[in-house]
């Protein structure tokens, strides 16, 4: 008999520690023992369609994850639907993934107009909206939308480098300005005038902007040339960089020009646009260029270009939004691993905002994700990178990223 209650015993506490276990999991909707379910709203159509090899980077990262037996047991399920760049296309897809698809959290969606667009509905659903492909300042914002969190430097910190150089390195400069009409466009200028301070009113000859919807920028830029100015921040998307890239050279207009972070690309932008009137553009970069020579020993370039020919063998292996995308998705799955079985929306929050010293695979050597429940800015570091003819080549060291 003392053998038989013995035995009662054991399998009554296994059924309670297996019942404890079971307990100690906790789901919202878009989770399960089996699943994790996310969503992303990307441009697969118009103006911007040039940036889906971001969403396909991502979706190959999750694939491999998958492979691997996913995280914590759970194979990620990523819904990516087409809003064209169209806010109000934005809005409805995010409706469908939220209240049709219950996903557990958005993730890389790209642009700032159309995230805008859905901010304050995500987060009065308490729905995460993780490491966005934009870098408005209105992401780091935590009190007053702490379900909302970028991946990549904000927009005016990277103006701010940019405008320090310049005065650094420019005597008398005179500034000509192309900008996109969007939050996006903004913050940047609003970023280089404020590292300008006093010196703005006389060191900004002109400032121009275009729509998303323009064909060209053509008239843009010849009113730009026309002031003579020895400095043009060229602050477009990919298709308007090529456009005004160009257009400058052919009217023989040399001044110093910066590029955005997004739009340098010697793929989609600097080939596009001519080599001779790409050399010198100088931009700002966080990820290793998978152009840049340096590299060609180093185990973490080497790692991506085998994942990339083994799970996207269509991508570009000289497009550096291959390696933004990848970095991305590898953010949102350690957000995942810390939340263990505490896959809610409040804990995915959490967690993303408790990264610490966490290095994604292709960051640059120094720069590391932090996060904390009062900044949601993970990366504050940037490395200037000039364009030489064939790769951009990084000059100088790490430079502070961070908005103050």
């Amino acid at each position: 008999m003392t053998t038989i209650r013995l035995a009662a015993t054991a399998s009554l506490a296994l059924v309670l520690l297996a019942g404890e276990a079971v307990a100690q999991k906790k789901y919202d909707p878009g989770a399960s023992d089996t699943e994790i379910k996310l969503g992303q709203t990307m441009p697969y159509s118009g103006p911007l369609s040039g940036f889906i090899t971001l969403a396909k980077a991502e979706l190959a990262y999750f694939q491999m994850i998958n492979d691997q037996g996913g995280v914590n047991g759970r194979k990620i399920t990523m819904i990516s639907l087409d809003d064209g760049f169209s806010p109000p296309k934005t809005v409805e897809q995010t409706r469908r993934l939220v209240e049709q698809d219950q996903v557990l959290a958005l993730s890389g969606s790209l642009g700032t107009s159309t995230n805008a667009a859905v901010q304050k509905y995500l987060n009065s659903k308490k729905v995460p909206q993780l490491f966005l492909a934009s870098g408005a300042s209105r992401w780091n914002d935590p009190e007053n939308f702490p379900y909302t969190m970028t991946l990549t430097p904000i927009y005016q910190a990277e103006a701010r480098i940019y405008a320090a150089y310049m005065l650094k390195e420019v005597k008398d400069p005179k500034v000509a300005v192309l900008y996109q009409n969007d939050d996006f466009g903004k913050d940047f200028l609003k970023g280089f005038r404020d590292r300008l301070g006093d010196k703005a009113a006389a060191v900004m000859a002109r400032e121009v902007s275009y729509e998303v919807t323009d064909a060209t920028v053509d008239s843009q830029i010849i009113d730009l040339a026309s002031t003579k100015a020895n400095v043009f921040l060229n602050i477009t998307t990919p298709k308007f960089a090529v456009q005004a890239i160009r257009k400058a050279h052919e009217l023989g207009w040399r001044p110093m020009q910066f590029i955005d972070n997004p739009a340098a690309s010697i793929g989609i932008v600097m080939r596009p646009a001519g080599i001779e009137a790409s050399k010198g553009i100088i931009s700002a970069a966080f990820v290793k260029d998978p152009t840049d020579p340096q590299y060609k020993d180093d185990p973490e370039f080497l790692t991506w270009v085998a994942w990339m020919k083994k799970y996207y063998p269509a991508g570009s292996l000289e497009d550096p939004q291959n390696v933004v995308g990848y970095v991305q998705a590898q953010a949102m799955v350690q957000v995942l691993k810390q939340c263990g079985d505490t896959l809610t929306r409040e804990n995915v929050m959490r967690q993303a905002a408790n990264l610490k010293d966490f290095h994604p695979a292709m960051l640059l050597k120094g720069i590391n994700m932090t996060t904390s429940p009062t900044d949601y800015q993970p990366m504050e570091e940037m490395a200037l990178q000039r364009f030489n003819g064939e790769r951009f080549e990084v000059f100088g060291g790490l430079l502070s990223a961070r908005f103050d």
